[in-house]
């Protein structure tokens, strides 16, 4: 049988406790440059692939049109920039689009542009 001293006990107490998490690289800050462009990814739909970017509110300084829906995306308001990248088109045909337009463009059919006048339902 074993005997258990002071000794070995107090070398057991001055062990640091295991780490159960992997440690991580420190996120890199954002710059300048990384806020005003977004954070980027390609994202595969049914009509292909597209670069997605996120655009946060405070990088947004220009009124643009949603494809999805027609109306705009005012400045200061959060949205995504696609365009599709599997041979399509480049970057020339980037279109700014609002979020949930962006995630629902699947189960939509295409916006339909009418003129200020024109009835709104029917």
């Amino acid at each position: 049988m074993t005997q258990v001293t002071y000794q070995s006990l107090r070398t057991i107490d001055d062990v640091s406790p295991r780490r159960n998490h992997p440690r991580r690289d420190s996120p890199k800050p954002l710059t300048d440059e990384g806020v005003r462009k977004g954070i980027e990814g390609v994202q595969q739909w049914q009509d292909g692939e597209w670069m997605v970017r996120s655009i946060f509110g405070g990088a947004a300084a220009k009124t643009y049109r949603c494809p999805g829906c027609m109306q705009e995306i005012r400045p200061g308001v959060a949205h995504v920039v696609a365009w599709p990248i599997d041979g399509r088109g480049d970057e020339t045909d980037r279109r700014h689009w609002h979020t949930g337009c962006w995630k629902a463009r699947d189960r939509r059919s295409p916006g339909v542009e009418r003129s200020r006048n024109a009835p709104r339902y029917g």
